[in-house]
């Protein structure tokens, strides 16, 4: 039985996946034209994926949650050893500078994606277990151990992004838990000087931060992307320049159909059409928070919070990106970036919403 809210969640991603392949057409139109003599390449390939994506989320709304908790504990250490085989060469594909990928040819699978949501089942199975959180060894301790496995492993990809996402989730779904603040304030600062010195130790997030901060100092390096997408928000005014002609994506703004796709979208729609599908995401995120808080089991309820943060994060983060408000991390745009691997997984979250979503109505 499918509830309201459920309906309602479908069709929030249903259009989310449509404006997305849409977007994606427009956008790479040039690039696959010439990459690929065909200006529909990266569409139909997205099209793929959200059958894919629409069959996962299908049989996770049907998978009964409570049974899928008893593997929890599998499934991260699953997702553990498909972050340690894709470092190795010849297993993982090297693509961009990043070895974050198995696959052959042009299909590829991101395992850092599956891990996402595995250490979402994983830790909040593991809080569910616990009346109240007490003490940091007993009862936090591993949480965050599993998380620092889980990001050391993700950033020798090297994919910072996935994992500062994936570690903002599993946070969220620990203040959830009603953990004691003091807790956050010193492993905040901890964490704070561990981020500070892994930025120092890599020349290419040090040039990021820089081109954040003043992306005039490279203008055709590392300061490039962010100018090009200002470029392009910048002439879309309130109606945008219209459907399909964007400048930006005639190889100013390289391959426009992936992070910074909000950039064309906001180019060829204006604020108006940016604000449409920024209402969808918060309505989206509306839809899973009233999902968490119907929950009366607390595996539940941690598993909508971490799922619904995920999402959500990801949103902020990218499109604060685009913007210029952060610094530029590879965090594709839920939904409406290219990308297979991304695509589906978060579709099957949606999937775990909608069977927790159901589980409460059949209570």
């Amino acid at each position: 039985m499918w509830t309201r809210r459920c309906r309602l969640l479908t069709l929030e991603v249903l259009a989310l996946v449509i404006i997305g392949i849409v977007m994606i057409a427009s956008s790479s139109r040039v690039w696959a034209a010439y990459k690929f003599d065909d200006p529909l390449y990266y569409a139909w390939r997205q099209g793929m994926f959200a059958l894919f994506g629409f069959g996962a989320m299908f049989l996770c709304s049907r998978i009964p949650i409570k049974r899928l908790q008893r593997h929890a504990r599998s499934l991260f250490w699953i997702s553990v050893v498909t972050l340690v085989l894709v470092l190795i060469p010849g297993i993982g594909v090297l693509r961009n500078g990043s070895r974050s990928w198995f696959g052959v040819g042009s299909f590829l699978i991101q395992p850092s994606e599956f891990f996402k949501l595995a250490i979402i089942l994983y830790v909040s199975d593991f809080l569910s277990r616990r009346y109240r959180i007490k003490r940091f060894r007993r009862d936090l301790l591993l949480p965050f151990l599993w998380l620092g496995i889980g990001f050391g492993l993700i950033l020798l990809q090297p994919d910072f992004g996935s994992g500062i996402v994936m570690a903002c989730a599993v946070v969220v779904i620990i203040l959830a838990a009603d953990a004691p603040l003091s807790y956050f304030f010193r492993l905040g600062a901890l964490a704070l000087a561990a981020l500070s010195a892994l930025i120092v130790s890599a020349p290419y997030r040090m040039a990021r931060i820089v081109s954040f901060l003043d992306p005039w100092q490279d203008p055709l390096g590392s300061g490039f992307q962010i100018i090009q997408s200002l470029f392009a928000i910048a002439p879309g005014g309130i109606l945008g320049v219209g459907f399909d002609r964007s400048m930006q994506k005639h190889f100013y703004l390289p391959e426009p159909q992936t992070d910074f796709i909000f950039a064309i979208i906001a180019e060829e729609m204006g604020f108006i059409g940016c604000l449409g599908l920024i209402a969808l995401f918060l309505a989206l995120i509306y839809q899973g928070v009233k999902i968490a808080l119907a929950q009366s089991d607390s595996f539940l309820c941690y598993t909508a919070i971490g799922i619904t943060a995920l999402f959500a994060i990801q949103v902020m983060i990218n499109l604060g990106v685009v913007v210029g408000l952060f610094p530029v991390t590879g965090i594709t745009l839920p939904f409406i970036s290219y990308g297979g691997s991304s695509l589906v997984v978060m579709m099957a979250s949606m999937g775990l919403l909608i069977s927790i979503a159901n589980s409460t109505a059949q209570e």
